[in-house]
């Protein structure tokens, strides 16, 4: 999307009717402008409505992510937290990562209304809903090695459902290693991206990405089950006041885990674990699989199964759970 589908989107933004001429003035641009702006916005989940003598409105206001509203939702601890807003990234990690190397301080946040080529697990594209999703990366570094960060992925998970019971959301769950279900359809996923020496100092670039309210036309672009928190409670969250909360919970589980470990998060994350004590099937990188019964999940984050051959632990971020029918 280009920077002046941005504009004329916030010229929109009220839900009231105005045309092209209108919109075009306000811009200092032609109506013909306006109108190449508008193409395909279907395709970011976005419904136009065009009535001619009235002029565009939307569907549905959109409520962009405001930097001031985030400040104000994180308090005292607004400080501690860099933000980048953009309108549109290729991705919000690749973007920090890129910052990191740049030496951005610990807790830079990128977040964007549109991302492009946002990854999921496997190389898989990650679907986004221009104001109805939230996209962001977190950077957070430690003094320990990168060996120390394994279990990260299920901490940040432990810290999204902090997150998610604060604002009255039941129901959902987590699947090991990095996504959050609902009746064992995807709401969130997380991707994180480490820098550094085995040994230490290390990075890492938190990639979260929260499905809230998902258009047809994107729904029909994801290959697996996901769902979104409007379909789940009924009414959005406002973006701004549920991402600082997510930040806030971040923040206070980042710090348990720098402390101890995932060890210290275990126990709170098995209580949400969607697939605990379950017959599974591990799908893995190799094309392998492997039935088995989901025994736990050890201190360091790996997964214990008992299979065919008797107890073994799984620690690639590439496998896949399935319940077995």
């Amino acid at each position: 999307m280009k920077p002046l589908t941005f504009a004329v989107l916030r010229l929109l933004s009220d839900g009231e009717f105005h045309s092209g001429e209108e919109m075009a003035q306000q811009l200092n641009i032609s109506r013909a402008s306006i109108w190449q702006a508008m193409r395909n916005l279907d395709e970011a989940g976005v419904d136009l409505f065009r009535v001619p003598g009235r002029g565009y409105r939307l569907r549905e206001p959109l409520h962009w992510i405001d930097k001031d509203k985030i400040h104000a939702g994180l308090g005292d601890k607004a400080g501690f937290f860099d933000l980048e807003v953009a309108d549109c990234l290729a991705s919000t990690n690749s973007r920090l990562l890129e910052k990191a190397v740049q030496g951005a301080p610990h807790g830079s946040c990128v977040i964007t209304e549109m991302q492009t080529a946002g990854r999921g697990r496997r190389g898989r594209e990650w679907h986004a809903n221009l104001g109805g999703s939230l996209t962001f990366s977190l950077l957070w570094r430690f003094n320990q090695g990168a060996g120390f960060l394994s279990g990260l992925s299920l901490a940040v998970g432990v810290a999204l459902m902090r997150a998610l019971n604060q604002v009255g959301v039941s129901g959902a769950g987590l699947k090991w290693p990095n996504d959050v279900l609902h009746q064992h359809r995807k709401l969130a996923g997380i991707l994180i991206e480490l820098q550094g020496d085995m040994l230490g100092p290390s990075a890492a670039v938190i990639g979260i990405g929260i499905n809230l309210k998902l258009s047809g036309k994107v729904l029909n672009r994801i290959d697996q089950a996901v769902v979104d928190l409007h379909s789940i409670g009924g009414d959005v969250l406002e973006r701004n006041f549920f991402l600082a909360n997510i930040l806030l919970h971040l923040a206070d589980v980042l710090n348990e885990f720098d402390e101890g470990g995932f060890s210290s998060l275990r126990e709170e994350w098995l209580k949400h674990h969607a697939y605990h004590e379950k017959q599974v099937l591990l799908l893995l990188p190799d094309g392998s699989q492997h039935e088995g019964y989901l025994l736990d999940v050890a201190d360091d984050g790996a997964l214990l199964v008992r299979t065919a051959i008797g107890k073994q632990r799984f620690t690639s971020g590439e496998i896949s759970l399935r319940t077995v029918a």
